[in-house]
């Protein structure tokens, strides 16, 4: 039976799986040690439930667990991994090469490091908000001590080609990043294949809890160095301190196994969703994908529905639907999307745009109740509109 409100803002963040919630739930009272605490067993079990998260996150992306470092989530790994290499490599230089359609964590610290002396340069993705290898080798100079540039978009799900970054970068000898936030547990991520140097991912992104994320840093060919962002104890290898979210890790871990025994499953049902839930609203016509088409999250389609307003779009809607005009992180903004201005279009179709995106719990009665409304909503804004105009005329 079909029940209400119906949930398909997974890029924003996911429901907890309850195999997760039920791997943490002991470690809240039961095993509460901390993880730190090395004279008693409270403490060792704590530690060991830690060391085994980590040996299920590597497992997910090809790591090896002393490669993991554990953080609050993705924006803090983020902010390590860039402040941290600027500091550890400032003797190389001081040049970041980016892009202009990442996440606002990494273009804000991206921000803050030029106010203190680093020089930022931003590729400009294509229309289908794809940076190419190309660009990137045109862009490299001798002092560019690192490449940051997202495995896949929130906002438009494009998957850039992360494998080929990866190669210029080895090839020029720069360490390379991804913000792999929307990628990890949706596609197949492995940092070894892919040339990746450190690499930020989120626990809430792919069915874990919030407030525990991670940072994969490369210990061999090369061993990256990282200036810490945080000082205090001296915890994750003294690559950031404080006390560890053990119950957040444990969760966190489950999720990585569930998601690496389930990755091909999840996308296959998923992308067959999304496809339905796409060939139904274009079919309503003047209706456009925004990113790639072919190069692109299972999950994630990101619509501009012409002569409809999407904040009223998602006025009708979201009593009953859960969707997004585009990042979680800068939805209160009536500005259109700068990622979808940065694949060229303009404000009108920019503020028409809605992004859906499904997950492993989304059902096909949901995908059906959801084409319903939404082309009933897009009909009536849109003769509401005609008529507008031609009161004005």
């Amino acid at each position: 039976m079909l029940q209400l409100p119906i949930y398909l803002d997974y890029n924003a963040t996911t429901p907890c799986d309850t195999r997760v919630v039920d791997t943490m739930l002991p470690y809240f009272n039961k095993y509460f040690g901390n993880a730190a605490s090395k004279t008693h067993s409270f403490g060792w079990q704590a530690e060991e439930a830690v060391e085994y998260g980590r040996e299920q996150v590597a497992a997910l992306i090809g790591a090896e667990p002393n490669e993991i470092v554990f953080t609050s989530g993705a924006t803090e790994a983020i902010n390590l991994a860039l402040k941290g290499v600027i500091e550890a490599y400032a003797s190389k230089g001081n040049h970041i090469i980016t892009s202009n359609i990442e996440h606002r964590a990494v273009l804000d610290t991206c921000k803050h490091l030029e106010k203190q002396g680093a020089d930022i340069t931003y590729l400009h993705a294509n229309p289908a908000g794809l940076v190419t290898a190309q660009q990137l080798e045109q862009a490299i100079r001798s002092n560019t001590v690192l490449i940051a540039i997202m495995a896949a978009n929130n906002e438009t799900g494009t998957v850039l080609p992360i494998g080929e970054i990866g190669l210029v970068a080895k090839r020029h000898n720069v360490l390379f990043f991804t913000d792999a936030t929307q990628a990890v547990g949706k596609i197949a991520v492995n940092v070894t294949n892919q040339h990746i140097d450190i690499m930020a991912f989120s626990s809430h992104k792919l069915y874990g809890p919030k407030g525990v994320g991670a940072l994969y840093v490369r210990r061999r060919n090369p061993r990256v160095k990282l200036v810490a962002q945080i000082d205090g104890g001296g915890h994750e290898k003294g690559m950031r301190s404080g006390t560890l979210n053990v119950s957040g890790i444990v969760g966190f871990g489950k999720a990585c196994e569930i998601c690496k025994d389930d990755l091909e499953k999840d996308a296959l049902n998923i992308s067959r969703l999304r496809d339905k839930l796409e060939y139904a609203l274009l079919n309503v016509g003047d209706v456009y994908i925004n990113g790639s088409k072919t190069h692109r999250l299972p999950n994630t389609t990101n619509l501009s529905f012409k002569n409809v307003d999407g904040q009223a779009l998602m006025r009708g809607l979201n009593k009953e639907i859960a969707l997004s005009s585009g990042s979680a992180c800068t939805s209160a903004s009536l500005e259109p999307s700068y990622v979808l201005k940065a694949l060229g279009l303009d404000d009108e179709l920019a503020h028409s745009s809605i992004r859906f995106s499904l997950g492993r719990f989304t059902t096909e009665e949901e995908i059906d109740y959801v084409i319903q409304q939404v082309l009933i909503n897009v009909q009536q804004l849109r003769k509401m509109n005609s008529a507008e105009i031609y009161n004005n005329s």
